[in-house]
């Protein structure tokens, strides 16, 4: 092994770990009563599993609520982080403040908070309460908790008090700033900006949701854009990759995610369209390898999502998997999953690091889930795929200007875990009727394979619009990360149906459509609108599952078994057009939120009259083993931890957090033991 996972935490626990600046545990001496959740994936291989087991099938329906936090006050709405835990303190993130939230682990009392003044460029960020949570390491034997904030500041944080770390960063030039604990991450990307307003809209944008990395005494700094189905003007910035001294918070290195002449995939930018546009940034949180001094950088696609007519080429590094030295910054090897991005495949998940036996060969391998419907499979230290990936041909696009590559890369293995394209045989046929209807609705799109082009309201085919499946929101995405299993290698990887069908129209036009755009020279096309064959009378047009969670075992690359999400929703399952058909279980049509531990795989889902429900499921079959129900569904983060020998399931319910634990523990909570 290495990476961190059951067997590192166990060699960390009891006193294995290297003598270095940055050590990612904590803890030590209260190894044995608490285990923690170190990262908002657990680990830096983003597993999603810790080694607990006191939660077991036989005991899971005795769960209650041990206390419930709620972030109302902070204006918490979304609530996309995923909380660490870490000496017997939750920290998490919310609101569009994206307040520092410390919280006592077994009263759920805020401990407490911080919070940046606001700017103007705090104010126009379009990720404000998408924070998705924070990052915690050791430093001179002082944990530390790093955030990014939607301003695009980086600021360390001391764990027991919540003060701004002494001696790290500099004083920001900005009222209301501490005079230490603050890195202002605008400074070094290299564009001319000013403190409080950022930098110029018609130069570009640049903010966060994820949070930074900390690998072997190196912070590693994503960003985020502004949503490229928003944008109709061809300029923007490139989200460059940042890396600072974690004691200090000096500046090391830039990773330019557009190369300039002379680097590495220059030559993919065919009409220089590097030195103007941008976007390729990070928005989806980074993995690493301490032992290899790797971090694995997912990537987002480049300006404007559906329409790259003015910027021809592949496109390098956008929608690619990218492995970079940790301390130099220099890339280690990388693979680009979506060529010249026009259908909104940016990379949703964090890639998941095991560590895995293919044919008798022991592979530190790297599993990156996408929209497409693709698991892209890796040796980690060298980037050669586990196995083979063919490029394949792909339709041609019929908007004017448009330049797309004539191939795509697809594995081999593993197989898809979405639908991929679509086509009449993959519409909806529970009758006759209703397969007919379906053949309607679809009748006036252009329907196609995977990598189907989006087309622009003047086609020649006389078409509304074209059909990709999936579609932006289909496959998986940022509402269901992957999970996975170290011990056994099984990748558990969650996805719903669901396909786009975007207009194209003038550049100008579709600019209309919003106040305050980046850039300044107007794109050929642009979306200016949606459309959508809709639903026949609430039934979705394509067969089930409409949402699922496909295990795959990532030592042969097999499917072990597909689990619908949650039951089927009762408007389907008792609807007038589908009287006397059993239509069996559909899925809920939402993803599921994941946590693995040592005896199950645990997902929050919906029962058939939308009762949230929290489910156990035997991790190599997927039967069902409990359920219980919950008083509100988790979306986005799970995570589970243990405290004072004590298992506890954390649910991100929106605004709210609630803990989740058997009686005993809560007693004991009770009584302060």
């Amino acid at each position: 092994m290495n990476y961190f996972t059951r067997s590192k935490l166990v060699e960390w626990v009891f006193g294995g770990i290297s003598a270095s600046l940055i050590a990612c545990v904590s803890s030590l001496t209260l190894a044995q009563d608490s285990i923690e959740w170190l990262t908002l994936g657990s680990d830096y291989a983003h597993t999603r599993y810790l080694p607990v087991d006191e939660i077991t099938p036989e005991n899971f329906e005795e769960l209650e609520e041990a206390w419930v936090w709620d972030g109302a006050s902070f204006n918490a709405a979304s609530g996309r982080s995923t909380p660490s835990y870490v000496d017997g303190k939750i920290i998490t993130v919310a609101g569009p403040r994206r307040y520092v939230i410390a919280i006592d682990a077994k009263s759920g009392e805020t401990v407490w908070t911080y919070v940046e003044p606001k700017t103007t460029r705090y104010e126009y960020s379009m990720r404000k309460d998408y924070g998705k949570g924070v990052t915690i390491a050791e430093v001179n034997g002082r944990k530390v908790v790093y955030i990014t904030s939607p301003a695009f500041f980086l600021t360390a944080l001391d764990l027991e008090t919540g003060a701004p770390v002494e001696g790290f960063g500099g004083q920001v030039p900005v009222d209301g700033f501490p005079a230490t604990g603050v890195v202002d991450l605008l400074a070094d990307l290299g564009h001319p900006y000013d403190p409080y307003e950022g930098i110029p809209l018609e130069t570009g944008y640049i903010t966060s949701s994820s949070p930074p990395i900390v690998v072997n005494g190196t912070i590693i700094v994503g960003n985020s854009a502004e949503q490229g189905y928003n944008q109709a003007r061809i300029e923007n910035i490139p989200g460059d990759i940042l890396a600072y001294d974690a004691a200090t918070g000096d500046f090391k290195w830039k990773f330019n995610v557009i190369p300039r002449p002379g680097e590495y995939g220059h030559e993919t930018w065919e009409n220089d369209a590097w030195q103007w546009t941008g976007d390729v940034s990070s928005w989806a949180p980074l993995s690493a390898d301490q032992d290899l001094n790797l971090v694995y950088i997912p990537t987002n696609s480049a300006t404007i999502d559906f329409y790259g007519g003015f910027r021809p080429g592949d496109n390098l590094f956008s929608a690619s998997l990218i492995a970079l030295d940790a301390n130099t910054g220099e890339r280690a090897w990388h693979f680009q999953m979506v060529h010249h991005d026009i259908w909104n495949y940016d990379t949703p998940t964090a890639p998941i690091l095991l560590d895995v036996n293919i044919e008798g060969r022991e592979v530190p391998a790297i599993a990156q889930a996408t929209k497409q419907g693709f698991v892209y499979a890796f040796n980690r230290e060298t980037g050669e795929p586990l196995w083979p990936m063919l490029e394949r041909p792909v339709p041609r696009s019929q908007v004017p200007g448009e330049k797309l590559s004539p191939t795509q890369p697809f594995p081999t293995k593993p197989e898809p875990f979405e639908l991929q394209g679509i086509s009449l045989d993959d519409l909806v046929d529970f009758t006759p009727e209703l397969r007919q209807l379906a053949i309607e609705a679809v009748s006036e799109f252009e329907i196609g394979p995977l990598f189907n082009p989006p087309l622009h309201y003047d086609n020649a085919l006389g078409k509304t619009a074209a059909l990709w499946c999936p579609g932006g929101g289909g496959g998986a995405n940022i509402n269901g990360p992957a999970a996975a299993d170290p011990e056994s290698g099984i990748l558990y990887v969650t996805s719903s149906t669901g396909c786009t069908a975007r207009v194209l129209g003038p550049g100008a036009e579709a600019d209309l459509r919003w106040n305050a755009p980046t850039g300044s020279t107007f794109a050929d096309y642009a979306v200016v609108r949606s459309a959508s064959p809709g639903r026949i009378q609430g039934i979705p047009i394509t067969k089930p599952p409409y949402s699922r969670i496909q295990a795959i075992d990532m030592n042969t690359g097999d499917t072990l078994f597909t689990l619908p999400v949650g039951e089927t929703p009762d408007n389907i399952a008792n609807h007038p057009l589908l009287a006397g058909i059993d239509v069996g279980n559909t899925g809920s049509g939402s993803k599921a939120t994941m946590v693995v531990t040592k005896n199950m795989l645990m997902y929050s889902g919906a029962t058939g009259d939308g009762t949230p429900h929290l489910f156990a499921v035997d991790k190599q079959t997927g039967e069902e083993l409990a359920r219980i129900e919950t008083s509100e569904l988790s979306r986005y983060g799970m995570m589970t931890f243990q405290h004072d020998g004590h298992q506890y399931v954390m649910l991100q319910n929106g605004p709210r957090l609630t803990a989740m634990a058997l009686p005993g523990a809560i007693v004991a909570g009770d009584d302060g033991h």
